[in-house]
């Protein structure tokens, strides 16, 4: 069988407008899932019962499907609460939790790298613990998380293909629409990862020269 160039280039149109609403629905769950794991991460270093909460939010996200959580917003909740959630919103709510947990071990993490000094001589200086999380802590810890930010940014961005599965039109489901028309599996899904790569690319080239401007020169 004859591999058919004009497919894809024919196909590209309606791929790109895919891979931007791609793009779009993984910018936004990015966006709040950094602001869901952060306090998650505070959380979880806190000695109240937030601590725990945070904990189980976090185990139980990342120690479950992310096609089971999708199933469960789009589908249970609706079954429960007796309204529909539209496509998009589910999507968005799905991936923004399920970020949330990872990004909420990835400040965690950085929190904990800064030396615990830091926060004795803001005690001293008069800081509430609110004052040195906010001013001192955090915007040290971001500089250090960047790359594992942009590595989550980069894994949500792949794993957001799943939510072709309720009819999203993102970029696996505008290919599944032009191979459902053209019976050619093969142009499609190359084109497809071809521009998935192209974007994943990008976005690691922009976290490196983001991640060279916030290191402190010497």
């Amino acid at each position: 069988m004859e591999f058919r160039w004009s497919l894809v280039w024919d196909s590209l149109p309606t791929l790109l407008t895919g891979a931007k609403l791609t793009l779009q629905l993984t910018s936004v769950s990015v966006f709040f899932g950094i602001i869901i794991g952060t306090f998650a991460g505070i959380a979880r270093l806190s000695k109240g019962p937030f601590r725990y909460l945070a904990a189980a939010y976090i185990d139980v996200i990342r120690g479950t499907p992310l096609l089971v959580q999708t199933f469960i917003v789009f589908y249970g909740i609706p079954g429960l609460i007796q309204r529909p959630i539209p496509a998009y919103a589910a999507a968005v709510l799905t991936l923004s939790i399920n970020s949330g947990a990872y990004v909420g071990e990835i400040v965690r993490a950085g929190i904990q790298s800064i030396d615990p000094g830091q926060t004795e001589a803001a005690s001293s200086l008069g800081l509430s613990a609110f004052q040195t999380m906010r001013h001192i802590i955090l915007p040290q810890a971001f500089r250090r998380i960047i790359p594992p930010l942009g590595n989550e940014f980069i894994a949500l961005l792949k794993d957001s293909s799943l939510v072709s599965i309720i009819a999203l039109e993102e970029l696996v489901r505008k290919g599944q629409i032009i191979i459902g028309r053209t019976f050619r599996p093969f142009e499609v899904w190359l084109a497809v990862a071809f521009i998935f790569f192209i974007m994943t690319f990008a976005i690691s080239r922009l976290i490196a020269v983001i991640e060279r401007r916030m290191m402190p020169h010497a």
